[in-house]
């Protein structure tokens, strides 16, 4: 028993074929017959892999899907250690993994397709679509006489447009962010429960002051989310209604979603403790249905799923004789809408909805001018390169903590196995 015990550990470490594992009949690209087809390294690639295993068997995650697309084929695809640690279930392809702020590229694909459709500009006030948010101050931290500090408010020079949403200069900002007194609102309000309609979260922002005046420096937090609930406003559709009837049915994304069903909980991904790490994130329920469908970070989905997705930017708007958006706007998405405005990121900027790359040098990891992309809270990330006609996704669900360093890994080693 105990022999058949450790041979069955051995096989979810080391990420071995399973036949219930097998690849879908309809795959969204070919499989390439080895990485070395499409100009990568089989050897670089099998010490990602061997790197991952050792976080395995380390605890240090649970499990992974890995994935690497070029010039038209899928160039390497892997599922290594296990999807449910608890239950001892191994970690299978079509693992269906919350994706958190891999959502907001697809929120922001479905604010422009409405842009696209005459509905609203990118230049337009966000009240003119949210009355909740027609009277924004900016908060202004001061000490009173006794050298407390205190929140006074003040006018900001304009108020956040729908580009401010998506580029993330609009003021807004999340509890998580900081430890000031517009944060402390944030907790107070309970911006973000999941308890709370999109309207309702939008409502509450309508109580709170601004971070900072908009268009004044990129601050992460809820704008996609707000951009969420401007699409709800002008579709007159739920979000989660919007993405399914306008992308995700379009594209093939059969397991994407605010919600997993019942039949498919089986193939979630679940977090698990790193023994003497940092105390595990706190995961939402995938089977619970949510008021929140948040557009900044509410999705689940799978490797192939977002795959599709990715395809269709790479491709200028369309996959598998579907258009979303035009090649244009894909582009002009895609582009840097900071300019001067300061981020914290050497070497990168922001356009609508997607990290962009500046400058092939000054940051941390190799990578092309040009490619675009963005990561989750559980430890996802994908990015796009357009001059190496590349697609990689990393799927993990891991610590808060944790996570930078994991998909940083990913991403300088995935750089190192492109040869030509």
């Amino acid at each position: 028993m105990r022999k058949m015990f450790f041979v069955a550990f051995l096989l979810v470490v080391c990420g071995v074929a399973r036949a219930e594992d097998a690849l879908p009949a309809r795959m969204p690209l070919p499989m390439a017959n080895s990485p070395e087809e499409v100009g990568l390294s089989s050897a670089q690639l099998a010490r990602l892999s061997a790197v991952t295993r050792e976080h395995v068997a380390a605890q240090r995650l649970p499990g992974a899907v890995m994935l690497i697309a070029r010039y038209g084929k899928i160039a390497w695809f892997e599922a290594i250690g296990e999807r449910d640690r608890d239950a001892h279930q191994p970690m299978s392809r079509d693992a269906i993994f919350r994706i958190y702020s891999m959502t907001k590229p697809i929120t922001s694909v479905s604010a422009m397709m409405l842009v696209e459709e005459g509905k609203l500009q990118i230049y337009d006030p966000i009240a003119k679509y949210l009355p909740d948010l027609a009277h924004l101050k900016v908060g202004v931290e001061k000490p009173d006489g006794n050298g407390k500090r205190v929140l006074e408010t003040v006018d900001p020079p304009r108020q956040p447009t729908v580009q401010d949403l998506m580029r993330h200069t609009s003021g807004f900002t999340d509890a998580s962010r900081g430890t000031g007194l517009v944060h402390a609102l944030y907790r107070d309000k309970q911006v973000g429960n999941r308890s709370f309609s999109n309207a309702e979260m939008v409502a509450k922002l309508g109580t709170i002051p601004l971070v900072y005046a908009p268009g004044t420096r990129w601050e992460y937090g809820v704008s996609t989310a707000v951009l969420g609930r401007l699409v709800e406003v002008i579709s007159g559709e739920t979000l989660g209604d919007f993405f399914q009837t306008r992308i995700f049915q379009k594209l093939g994304m059969n397991d994407s979603g605010f919600l997993v069903p019942g039949e498919k909980l089986g193939r979630a991904a679940q977090p698990a403790q790193t023994p003497g790490g940092p105390p595990m994130t706190q995961r939402f329920d995938v089977g619970q249905k949510a008021a929140y469908q948040s557009g900044g970070g509410g999705l689940t989905s799978t490797t192939l799923d977002y795959l599709r997705f990715c395809l269709m930017l790479l491709g200028g708007g369309e996959y598998d004789g579907q258009r979303l958006l035009g090649s244009k706007t894909i582009e002009f998405m895609t582009s840097d809408h900071l300019g001067s405005i300061p981020i914290d990121a050497p070497g990168l900027g922001f356009g609508l909805g997607f990290q962009v790359r500046r400058s092939a040098g000054i940051a941390g990891i190799a990578g092309s001018v040009g490619e675009y992309g963005w990561a989750g809270n559980g430890g996802s990330l994908f990015w796009i390169d357009p001059t190496e006609q590349l697609i990689a996704i990393y799927m993990i669900t891991v610590s808060a903590e944790e996570r930078v360093a994991l998909r940083n890994q990913f991403r300088s080693m995935v750089q190192a196995a492109i040869m030509n």
